[in-house]
């Protein structure tokens, strides 16, 4: 059991087709065509609120790059990051919480975003709100908000509810509604680490031989979490 509430942590690696889509379905498959070499637009401006999943499509994006062969990179802004010469020289380079970067990488970001458009590369760039928002340098600003612009839209309940049914059903057990209605109240809220809950619920649901019920996911939270609601 120790080692079971342990295993809530491992989650896996955020990828285009893990993520649920929701109200994204359009950057989704904007993205996806990126990755598969089919874009019109090479510049994407992808902004959403901390938990709306804009950090897991960035990553998601490079990674089915490289998996096709391009070189890409994600880059998790700081105001100390500093941007490394010949960045522009890559097929692709995600720039996650772009609004963080100081006043000299913001010049470095506003000659990577020239670069790239001259060499027929494409950038995607993340924050935490709308271009016109970002207390930036206005020529990068205005370079970030040529191309696509998209708000990442966090997943209702009913949308988790659904990503978590359909989870359980890929591993071939039905969810019942009110084990996912507790799981939503009591566990942490965000897909991710309901998902993580649901495969540790899974395993030890095999392990101890029992259904998955509300007992059982209790018994699971209880030990990761002594004090967890009831």
């Amino acid at each position: 059991m120790k080692q079971l509430a342990l295993d809530f942590a491992s989650q896996p690696l955020p990828t285009l087709d893990n993520f649920i889509a929701g109200r994204n379905g359009e950057l989704l498959e904007n993205l996806r065509r990126l990755a598969a070499g089919q874009a019109r637009e090479r510049f994407l401006y992808v902004w959403g609120r901390p938990g709306s999943g804009r950090s897991h499509l960035l990553k998601g994006a490079v990674a089915a790059l490289q998996r096709a062969g391009a070189a890409a990179v994600c880059i998790a802004c700081a105001a100390d990051t500093r941007l490394a010469e010949g960045l522009d020289r890559l097929d692709c380079v995600a720039l996650d919480d772009v609004d963080r970067l100081g006043e000299e990488s913001q010049i470095a970001a506003f000659d990577l975003y020239n670069g790239l458009r001259e060499r027929n590369g494409a950038l995607i760039a993340g924050a935490g709100a709308p271009p016109v928002q970002l207390r930036l340098r206005e020529d990068l600003v205005t370079r970030l908000a040529w191309g696509l612009v998209y708000q990442v839209h966090a997943l209702t309940d009913e949308d988790k509810a659904r990503a978590l049914a359909e989870h359980a059903a890929n591993r071939g057990w039905p969810l019942p509604r009110e084990v996912c209605d507790y799981l939503m109240t009591r566990a942490r809220r965000d897909l991710p680490s309901l998902l993580a809950t649901l495969d540790a619920l899974d395993r030890y649901s095999l392990e101890t031989r029992r259904p998955v019920t509300v007992p059982l996911v209790r018994e699971l939270l209880e030990a990761r979490e002594p004090g967890v609601r009831s």
